[in-house]
């Protein structure tokens, strides 16, 4: 699945912004939802699930323990 959304953590990704997590969330909720952009009456529920994947994403990232480096803070 999602093959596109390329691995956050270090050191993978040595610095992650938040414009990377938002690109992996909005690449997650299309495959699932299976819209690229939806309809009108989907984008509030669209943009909501993108918010919350971009949220659980980042503390996922800035909880996980990688041997040898620091956790991860998602930079503007």
């Amino acid at each position: 699945m999602c093959r596109s959304i390329k691995t956050l953590r270090p050191p993978m990704t040595p610095e992650v912004t938040r414009d990377d997590i938002h690109a992996a969330a909005l690449q997650y909720v299309r495959k699932i939802s299976g819209f690229r952009a939806p309809a009108a009456h989907n984008r509030e529920a669209f943009d909501a699930a993108v918010d919350a994947v971009a949220e659980a994403t980042r503390e996922l990232l800035e909880t996980l323990q990688v041997r040898g480096q620091q956790p991860v803070t998602a930079r503007e």
